[in-house]
């Protein structure tokens, strides 16, 4: 087992639960759906019940047909139609059982999805950040398809055991001793399949975590085909594929090998039986304790009773396998959340008044970014932050988000603590802007109206024409309606900036965070974008993280920060002034950035280029 489960991936919040826990939470999902169970258990009963009813009804036919021989030929067509109908019941009820399984099976498996992408949905930024997305959309997907087959085992082992007992009553009626014989045989089935019982729990759980790293290889391979066709690393991705599809193979194999010797092992151990009850039936027709005819009938349905007594004896080693899919969703469900709120205040309105004070903050405990960090930024003011890779600039925006937790001191918003605000209605009122702009699938509209779905195509495109006078909108082959594909793969950097940056005028958010958006642009598209931004940053509470001099220069004040310190502060003007860690950053980045930009825009304007 420990070389098959080589090279798996476990996360951290993977955890076993009790089966006693486990089988309740699979019962609460049921719970709404007991009438269907209820109704499918009674189907099924019928039918094993038809089942039944077919060799006595031949058995007592022959028995008449003996003494009456006169009435051969109408005793036989009523065998016939007798026979004839239990058919046709059976393959009714059959299909209505099969309808109402599928439903079953259905809205089981909707419940558990809705629960574990919504907890997918509510997990903070730091968990996806931590964990790869194709290890949790497997367990939405793979792991829920699963948690199906526990339904269909659910409603096998209620029929199963209503069709044990009325297989008990009826063989009692036979034969008291030799049921006695048969309920001694039994357990041996149920002792069997629990030997199997780890081991099936152990190989589903290595199957699902094998399926989980088949999803992640595949979905890294074609978000990042582009990079793999530019470095000619085709065949290396197909070989890593080849790697983690030949384990997830084996392991399949494997698991297909424990479950598939389950059932002949335990037809083996009730062929046994058969035969011990042959041996004490045909000592017992010998001494005439029991006819011939009863003895017959009764061996006849024992083979209708080990049916279902084997399906009882596999189904928990059966059911201890889909355990093993579920522990997977209720991890990912129950998963613990990093960032705690200690209350859940509405917030209605904000001034934006961020302030920090005291704040300790690192990703690990062993990577302090912010120390005793404290910051006042005043409503509607503009401030900068600039500095070194690492220096806290992106932590102290990801912290005013609340998408991850500080470890000591107060972060108050309006002078109130973060930790007390109701987070959906504090997050309205937070605008956000990253360097890689994200867009989703659809127009250009579409886009725009994200944050508010009802605004109509009239004030989309008012909002749309506030930017650049409208006029980016001509370099839209459809303009609004255009369609931006697969995470707006059909636009340029610049135009996603753009459509960005309009849905945050949609928004009109009252703090604004900026990961600069000028970064990777054309200039007269920075233009654009900078004169979005005056928009936006107008009276409004906004953190930029800055890498352009034009966006540095058009705050209101400008942070310098050093390994989570604010070493300077102030004006650009005053900064240079002052000689310090900023002028050395302007000397060396911001103001080859700003030569370089005057070359640019001489060099589209038609005009000679010119030493410096």
């Amino acid at each position: 087992m420990g070389l098959l489960r080589a090279g798996l991936t476990q996360e951290a919040y993977d955890r076993e639960y009790p089966n006693r826990e486990l089988v309740r939470r699979i019962a609460y999902y049921f719970r709404p759906w007991a009438g269907r169970l209820m109704l499918i258990s009674l189907m099924v009963t019928l039918m094993s019940l038809f089942g039944v009813a077919l060799p006595i009804v031949v058995a007592r036919g022959v028995e008449v047909l003996v003494d009456s021989p006169a009435n051969a030929t109408t005793i036989t067509t009523i065998l016939v139609v007798i026979v004839l109908a239990l058919g046709v019941l059976t393959w009714v009820v059959n299909w209505a059982r099969r309808v109402e399984t599928g439903k079953l099976i259905g809205d089981v498996i909707l419940a558990m999805r809705q629960d574990a992408f919504n907890a997918v949905m509510n997990h903070d930024l730091s968990f996806f950040d931590k964990y790869q997305s194709g290890r949790i959309v497997s367990r939405v997907t793979s792991d829920t398809d699963e948690f199906g087959r526990v339904a269909v085992l659910v409603t096998d082992l209620i029929t199963q055991l209503l069709l044990v007992i009325i297989l008990l009553v009826y063989l009692l009626q036979i034969d008291w001793k030799l049921t006695l014989v048969l309920c001694f045989l039994a357990p041996v089935g149920f002792i069997i399949a629990a030997r199997f019982r780890d081991w099936v729990r152990q190989i589903t759980r290595s199957s699902q975590q094998a399926i989980a790293d088949v999803n992640v290889s595949i979905q890294e391979a074609v978000t990042g085909i582009s990079v793999a066709k530019n470095f000619r690393r085709e065949q290396g991705i197909y070989d890593e594929f080849l790697e983690v599809n030949g384990r997830s193979y084996a392991i399949m194999v494997r698991r297909g090998m424990v479950l598939s010797s389950l059932f002949p092992t335990l037809t083996f151990f009730s062929g046994l039986g058969t035969a011990s009850l042959l041996y004490f039936g045909g000592v017992s027709v010998y001494t005439q304790t029991i006819n011939a005819g009863a003895w017959f009938l009764f061996i006849n349905s024992v083979d209708r009773f080990w049916f279902p007594m084997l399906n009882l004896s596999a189904f928990w080693s059966q059911f201890q396998g889909a355990l093993s899919a579920t522990e997977r969703v209720f991890a990912l469900i129950d998963a613990e959340p990093v960032v705690i709120q200690t209350g859940s205040t509405p917030v209605k309105e904000l001034r934006g008044d961020i302030r920090f004070e005291q704040v300790d903050f690192g990703y690990s405990a062993d990577e302090p970014v912010l120390q005793n960090f404290n910051l006042h930024i005043r409503p509607g003011e503009s401030v900068a932050l600039v500095g070194h890779t690492g220096a806290g600039k992106s932590s102290i925006a990801k912290l005013v988000t609340r998408y991850y937790e500080f470890q000591a001191g107060q972060l108050l918003i309006d002078n109130r603590d973060i930790r007390d605000l109701d987070l959906r209605s504090y997050r309205q009122h937070l605008g956000i802007v990253s360097q890689s702009p994200f867009l989703f699938a659809g127009s250009v509209a579409d886009n725009i109206r994200y944050a508010r779905p009802e605004m109509s195509d009239e004030a989309v495109e008012t909002i749309a024409r506030q930017i650049g006078h409208g006029d980016w909108m001509e370099t839209l082959p459809e303009g609004l309606q255009t369609d931006v594909g697969e995470r707006g793969s059909r636009l340029s950097m610049g135009q996603r900036q753009l459509v960005v940056l309009a849905r945050m005028l949609a928004l009109n958010p009252a703090i604004f965070i900026l990961d600069e958006a000028t970064a990777s642009v054309d200039p007269f598209t920075e233009s654009q974008i900078q004169a979005a931004l005056d928009l936006i940053l107008h009276k409004r509470t906004s953190i930029v993280i800055a890498h352009r001099l034009s966006t540095v220069k058009a705050a209101d004040r400008i942070l310098v920060l050093d390994h989570g310190r604010v070493i300077e502060e102030g004006s650009h003007e005053q900064l240079l002034a002052r000689g310090g860690h900023y002028a050395d950053l302007y000397n060396t980045y911001f103001r080859h950035q700003s030569l370089e930009f005057i070359d640019e825009r001489r060099a589209g304007s038609g005009e000679r280029k010119e030493g410096v």
